[in-house]
């Protein structure tokens, strides 16, 4: 792939809530070997489902340029997502691609079972560091949340392979859900705590419009908290306004625990995150209805001046707060699916 230079400009915001496009989550498919219920249950994502074809979805080159677009505007961070993007085959392209332009941090998230024959090939093209979804450790309730065939400890050995490949700092992602695997939680943290991982713990969400989430299945962050304490004392929070998660620092020492409460402590006021899906389409919030398309101006021959500038004007328009507004009881909509825009 030819080299891509990112042209410095002043940058895309603020919206119009004086928030600044500062990373961006990029689909780079809507396939995924798993079926979490949360993100894609098989009662919708089954044998019969018609995913993205395949000439619908950006490719290497393109995903590429937009990355160089949206590095102009003032992006440092740029996170690789899916569905799986492991099941990517060019995926390694990609990576290279985006690292030529000087994108600080470049990171990526997946389920972990195919990283044991990535991590080394990714790490070479300029991946930064990687975040592994883990929702337990107990090979029942994985099996339950993924809904596949993987074992477990394919997934640990995953992990294992990241840290090899000094993949680093590595990341671990859980979303609790009352009585699914909230009781594992503990052996999650002890995993993290005695592996040197950052845990992030996360309210489970009502993404999309096929999970069936309802409120009562909840765990909150305080809840979370209040579990871990009880074991571990922790330090007070990290005040970080560009952080998604809220972090606490174990008293002892080992490491930290990250809580995202999207449900019931809402951080829409210092987002500054933007979502492109494997179509092209530039998504502004995790709760979207719609996306505008990038894909179709760019196959038409538009410029990168031109794709900045409808970048930018779509970033100053931007007014979304779902999370809050659904607190407020008054958020409403058909969402995009979460596997369609990498969560």
């Amino acid at each position: 792939m030819t080299a891509v230079s990112a042209v410095p400009t002043v940058g895309a915001g603020p919206d119009l809530l004086g928030r600044s496009l500062r990373d961006v989550r990029i689909s780079v498919t809507d396939r995924c070997n798993f079926r979490c219920p949360y993100c894609m249950p098989k009662a919708r994502f089954g044998p019969g489902h018609r995913f993205l074809p395949r000439a619908d979805a950006l490719d290497a080159r393109e995903i590429v340029r937009l990355a160089g677009v949206f590095a102009s505007l003032g992006v440092t961070k740029i996170r690789l997502t899916g569905g799986e993007p492991l099941l990517r085959t060019d995926l390694v392209e990609i990576v290279e691609g985006i690292a030529k332009l000087g994108v600080p941090d470049i990171a990526l998230t997946t389920n972990g079972a195919l990283l044991r024959r990535w991590a080394v090939r990714l790490r070479d093209a300029g991946l930064h560091r990687v975040t592994v979804s883990l929702d337990s450790l107990d090979p029942t309730v994985f099996a339950a949340l993924s809904d596949s065939k993987v074992d477990v400890s394919e997934v640990l050995d995953g992990i294992a392979a990241a840290r090899e490949a000094g993949l680093e700092p590595i990341k671990l992602n859980c979303v609790v859900q009352r009585g699914v695997n909230e009781d594992g939680l503990l052996d999650l943290v002890d995993f993290a705590r005695r592996e040197g991982f950052g845990l992030r713990c996360i309210e489970y969400m009502d993404v999309g419009a096929t999970n069936g989430w309802q409120m009562a299945d909840v765990v909150s962050g305080e809840e979370i908290l209040e579990r871990v304490r009880q074991v571990y004392p922790l330090l007070d929070e990290d005040l970080d306004p560009a952080a998604v998660a809220r972090t606490y620092r174990y008293a002892d020492g080992a490491g930290d625990l990250g809580v995202i409460t999207s449900v019931s402590r809402p951080f829409c006021g210092d987002c500054t995150r933007a979502r492109l899906g494997v179509d092209g389409k530039l998504y502004t919030c995790l709760f979207a209805t719609t996306g505008i398309d990038l894909r179709e101006p760019m196959r038409s021959g538009a410029d990168d001046d031109t794709l900045r500038s409808i970048v930018a004007d779509r970033w100053k328009r931007r007014d979304d707060r779902y999370s809050e507004l659904r607190g407020l009881g008054v958020a409403d909509g058909d969402r995009i699916e979460m596997s369609y825009i990498g969560g």
